[in-house]
């Protein structure tokens, strides 16, 4: 397979794969396709064993090279778009699933992307609700029966379609990538989980379910990096007026 220059630095992410082989031939195929990085968090296999390297070949860089991180949200620390895979997922009734097709010419829309991450979950149960908040856009790969697929048979497929130049170089209204960051999303919203539990607005057993909806509507609109910034603002604002009034 010949190989394809990435326009940007793209991450690929495990999170705790099961299996020695497949992360072997994910680190294979990122040497096909200039992948810069392959992270895994919280590894519940020898990444570096024998089985690994076998399947690595060309690859084995990959695998002596990977940094492992204990949380997800540590490993997008750096990365300004984050991806996410999902096989099996509930969505209500206004809600439709995003294709891979479609966030590949979504991301191909953005210059100056400076860290691309794309999330794949473990073999056996994907990523969870909370993982999947973690990234500006998540999407599946249409399969005619089963929706799961093996995890590098996934991996290979996203690689290859956000690869293809169709479209691509006849794009020529891109613009910077302004998006809040996942981190960013994140911290602001432990901020605002607290306000609300201060104010009463939330209840504990419940605020988790709400946060997550609020957090929702904030990757939906796209919302920038200043239009977050803004929100978390008027939080620690109100947070401080809330701490004086207490001392009066």
């Amino acid at each position: 397979m010949e190989n394809t220059q990435q326009p940007y630095n793209l991450k690929i992410i495990l999170v705790e794969p099961n299996g020695p082989i497949n992360v072997g031939s994910i680190a294979r195929l990122c040497s096909n396709f200039n992948v810069s990085e392959l992270r895994v968090v919280s590894p519940n296999c020898d990444i570096y064993g024998l089985d690994s390297k076998k399947m690595a070949m060309k690859g084995i860089s990959y695998l002596n090279n990977c940094m492992v991180y204990e949380s997800l949200s540590n490993a997008l620390l750096d990365c300004d778009l984050v991806l996410a895979t999902y096989g099996r997922i509930s969505l209500s009734k206004d809600e439709r699933q995003t294709s891979l097709q479609e966030v590949s010419q979504w991301i191909k829309k953005f210059k100056n992307i400076k860290n691309l991450a794309i999330i794949f979950g473990r073999e056996d149960r994907g990523l969870s609700n909370d993982e999947l908040l973690l990234a500006q856009k998540v999407f599946t790969i249409e399969t005619s029966n089963n929706p799961s697929l093996n995890l590098s048979h996934a991996v290979s497929i996203v690689l290859y379609e956000l690869c293809k130049e169709i479209n691509y170089k006849n794009i020529k209204c891109k613009k910077d990538i302004n998006l809040a960051s996942p981190i960013q999303i994140e911290n602001t919203f432990k901020d605002l989980d607290k306000l609300l539990l201060k104010i009463g607005y939330l209840l504990p057993h419940t605020s988790k379910s709400k946060i997550n909806k609020f957090k929702k509507y904030i990757l939906k609109a796209e919302t920038s990096k200043l239009e977050l910034d803004t929100l978390r603002g008027i939080i620690h604002q109100m947070n401080w007026a809330l701490k004086n009034n207490e001392k009066k």
